[in-house]
């Protein structure tokens, strides 16, 4: 038996789930498997209770706009106690896209129209012009995540309100306020698809360290080679 267990509760795998973005899942569960690390994934979906003491990341993906509709609704009434319960004791999160607008307070689809968010970060969205899209890339702790984005809304952290990092080449959160994501503690939000953890191996890593209470140097290295030439090709996209 493993002397560890990553616990993973994904958040609507059947709606919120387009880019690839299912790969972030995999990548988690093969870097655990390699270092003798348990894995277990629970799905929870639309009407499903959340034990907030179940998990030790959720995981919310991106969808279509009336799949993100449904889910919005359900996240903010009948799991928004557990997801703070879960991020409050600690937990990991990680959101991408759709799922990354839903940890704010709302998202402005259309005047009249917001989809309520589940609150866990200080943030708006609202509906742009045009959508941003285009390969991506941040700086992070003074490191480099890259990717994919693509995206109609524009989201306005509020003061105070860290960003996850600073735009190296790509749009980020608006287009114009050179920030991507939003971060809180353990709890990460970011428009970067591609997927992002296959393509940032560091990154997978820092997210099971904060999951699973430890630091990332604890975990033992791994060969990392295709890893890190899938992450120099993303930054060759992107430009960087």
């Amino acid at each position: 038996m493993p002397e560890r267990t990553l616990r993973v509760g994904a958040l609507y795998p059947d709606l919120l789930n387009i880019y690839a973005d299912r790969g972030n899942l995999l990548m988690l569960e093969r870097r655990c498997a390699w270092r003798g690390i348990g894995f277990e994934l629970v799905r929870s979906s639309l009407g499903d209770e959340l034990d907030p003491d179940a998990h030790d990341l959720l995981y919310l993906g991106g969808g279509q706009d009336r799949d993100q509709k449904l889910c919005a609704l359900d996240l903010s009434t009948v799991k928004r106690d557990a997801v703070h319960a879960h991020a409050a004791r600690g937990g990991a999160v990680l959101a991408v896209c759709g799922g990354y607008q839903l940890l704010g307070h709302e998202y402005a689809l259309q005047p009249g129209e917001h989809l309520p968010g589940v609150g866990l970060l200080d943030l708006r969205t609202e509906r742009g012009d045009g959508r941003l899209i285009g390969n991506v890339a941040i700086e992070v702790d003074g490191r480099t995540l890259a990717g994919f984005e693509n995206h109609g809304g524009r989201t306005i952290l509020a003061e105070g309100q860290e960003p996850l990092g600073r735009v190296l080449a790509g749009h980020g959160n608006t287009g114009t306020s050179g920030y991507e994501g939003a971060r809180r503690g353990n709890v990460v939000g970011t428009y970067l698809h591609g997927p992002l953890l296959p393509k940032n191996a560091w990154f997978a890593d820092w997210l099971i360290a904060a999951a699973l209470g430890l630091d990332a140097a604890e975990l033992a290295p791994l060969d990392d080679r295709f890893e890190d030439a899938a992450h120099g090709e993303a930054r060759r996209a992107a430009g960087v």
